[in-house]
C-alpha cells in the first residue's frame, strides 16, 4: 500500500505572515497523524522562509509516525540533520527566487559533493532519498551515489494534466516517462517516492505505477482544509490513494 507523507510547510508559511505562533506546526503535524498520514515532511530552507529549526526539532520529540526533512545539500542544512535525525531526509534543489521547488536536482553533475554529504547522513542512521526529475540518468546516478531512494518529480505531469487532462497526448507522454523512471529506480533496488504538484485529481494516475512506496504531498492537502478541515483533507486523500493503489 503506498503510504501518505504530509507536507506541513504552508502552516508555517501562513504563521510566519504575523510570526505569533499560531496556527502551530506541531498541532497540525498531531492533526495529520489522527487522520492516517504515515508520516510528516517539512523543508527546511536555507532563507528559513517557513519552517524553521525549532519546529525541526519539536517535530522529532513528538511524532509517533516519521519525519521526512527535506533539504539542500548544504553544509549549515546537513548538520541540523545530523544533529536531529530524522527518520528519512530528501536532498533537493533549492533557489532563494522560487515559489516552490522548480525541478529536480542535477546528481549526474554533482556526484563527488553528493557521495559525501550521503555517506555522512547514512552513517547516521537516516534514510536519504533525492528529488529528482524522471530521467533514467539521473536515477542511475542516485544509485551511484549510494542513495537509498528517489523522489520523482511529478510537477509537469501535474501542471499538464491541469492544462491538458489525463487524456492528452502530453499528459500521457509524461506519465510514461515517471514510469520508465520508476522501472529503473526498481531495477537498481531503489525506494521509489513522488511528490510535487498531486492534488485529488490527479493523483489517481500515480497509484498506478508499480512499486511505489510514498507520495508526499502538500499544498493540495493545506488547501482543502482551509474549507474541510485538516483531519478531513488528510483522511480524503488518504482514502483516495487507497482505493487506487496497486495492492
Amino acid at each position: 500500500m503506498i503510504k501518505l507523507g504530509v507536507n506541513i510547510d504552508h502552516i508555517a508559511t501562513l504563521r510566519q505572515a504575523r510570526r505569533e505562533g499560531a496556527p502551530s506546526v506541531v498541532e497540525a503535524a498531531l492533526v495529520c497523524e489522527k487522520a492516517g498520514a504515515d508520516g510528516i515532511t517539512v523543508h527546511l530552507r536555507e532563507d528559513r522562509r517557513h519552517i524553521q529549526d525549532y519546529d525541526v526539532y519539536s517535530l522529532r520529540e513528538i511524532l509517533k509516525t516519521k519525519l521526512n526533512l527535506e533539504m539542500a545539500a548544504t553544509e549549515e542544512v546537513v548538520g541540523v540533520a545530523l544533529d536531529v535525525k530524522p527518520d528519512s531526509v530528501c536532498i533537493v534543489p533549492e533557489k532563494r527566487e522560487e515559489l516552490t521547488t522548480e525541478g529536480g536536482l542535477d546528481v549526474k553533475n554533482n556526484k563527488e559533493t553528493l557521495s559525501s554529504i550521503i555517506s555522512k547522513l547514512k552513517k547516521a542512521g537516516i534514510v536519504v532519498s533525492i528529488f529528482i526529475d524522471a530521467d533514467l540518468e539521473q536515477v542511475s546516478a542516485c544509485s551511484e551515489v549510494g542513495a537509498d531512494a528517489v523522489e520523482l518529480h511529478t510537477g509537469k505531469y501535474s501542471l499538464i494534466f491541469k492544462e491538458s487532462g489525463s487524456s492528452s497526448r502530453e499528459c500521457k507522454g509524461e506519465l510514461k516517462r515517471i514510469t520508465e523512471a520508476s522501472k529503473e529506480a526498481l531495477k537498481r533496488k531503489l525506494i521509489l517516492n513522488a511528490g510535487h504538484g498531486l492534488d485529488y485529481e490527479n493523483v489517481g494516475q500515480i497509484c498506478k505505477i508499480h512499486g511505489m512506496n510514498e507520495f508526499n504531498i502538500g499544498f493540495s492537502i493545506i488547501s482543502k482544509a482551509i474549507f474541510d478541515g485538516l483531519q478531513k483533507a488528510v483522511f480524503d486523500m488518504r482514502k483516495l490513494i487507497q482505493q487506487n493503489s496497486n495492492l
